[in-house]
């Protein structure tokens, strides 16, 4: 099995998912590669992904996930993280080439069926490098928690639309994953970012309005790592979505994920592909 030469890089000290003990940086250099469980989830996906293809993306990967830049590392977390939950649910996943052209990064196989996963992050832009994992700045944008949750919704439509035209010449389905994580500063509690409050029922409303003007894409999945559900002021909901909350001290997965399926996609995810994904909620 090919395994990468130490060198010096920098790498991730902190907890994977988000935990902050104390005052320890999040990252630091030294002279060390990926952490313990990272080297372990690159080392299973070498195994599974034997191709020539996905030995040069997955070396790739190894020098983003110790990059200097936090939006590079949480970008190749996202990527490592979703290839490695949809092999556990028994799909085939395959690593596409980087190149110019707009592709997406993975090609899975379920069943003899065929599907590609897109996988995005959305980090804010400013003082990115200091933020510790699962961190994201909404540009230092002021409100109440409620305008933060709307300014989140448009944000994910935003990238959504975005995607949405990157995508479009694909004639399998295609899912868009969609990480957000958020920024949890260190130090005195006035400086931290205030609770994002947002509503579930209207996120998915919107998204699956959306999804029905871009019927390239099949389905959206979106992980938010740090978010409060506001509570549901109606029991009705939507066929095509599915919504998992958990408690807020279970830091190893997103807070919420929500699998919402596009109704007039021109590829619909057969039953088997969307069991397959709806397990990774």
């Amino acid at each position: 099995m090919a395994r990468f030469r130490p060198r010096r890089t920098f790498r991730l000290v902190a907890p994977l998912h988000g935990e902050h003990p104390g005052q320890v940086p999040a990252w630091k250099r030294e002279e060390q590669g990926l952490s313990r469980s990272l080297h372990e989830q690159w080392s299973s996906l070498q195994r599974h992904c034997a191709d020539q293809s996905s030995y040069l993306r997955l070396n790739r990967l190894v020098r983003r996930l110790t990059h200097y830049d936090y939006g590079v590392r949480e970008s190749a977390l996202a990527e490592l993280e979703l290839a490695t939950q949809l092999i556990r649910t028994g799909v085939h996943v395959t690593f596409l080439p980087e190149s110019q052209a707009r592709t997406a990064d993975l090609e899975c196989r379920v069943g003899g069926e065929r599907f590609f996963v897109e996988v995005t992050t959305m980090v804010g832009s400013a003082e990115r490098q200091r933020l510790p994992l699962r961190g994201l700045d909404l540009d230092e944008v002021t409100g109440d928690e409620e305008d933060r949750g709307v300014i989140l919704t448009h944000r994910i439509l935003a990238r959504i639309r975005q995607k949405a035209k990157q995508l479009a010449d694909y004639c399998d389905p295609v899912v868009l994953g969609i990480s957000i994580p958020r920024a949890d500063l260190q130090g005195d509690r006035a400086t931290r970012p205030e609770e994002i409050w947002l509503d579930l029922k209207m996120l998915a409303g919107t998204v699956t309005v959306l999804l029905t003007k871009v019927p390239s894409l099949s389905a959206v999945l979106i992980s938010l790592w740090d978010v409060e559900p506001l509570p549901s002021k109606a029991g009705t909901r939507l066929a095509n979505v599915e919504v998992v909350e958990r408690p807020q001290h279970q830091k190893a997965y997103p807070r919420v994920r929500l699998l919402i399926q596009n109704p007039l996609a021109l590829a619909s995810l057969s039953e088997l592909q969307s069991d397959s994904i709806g397990q990774i909620l």
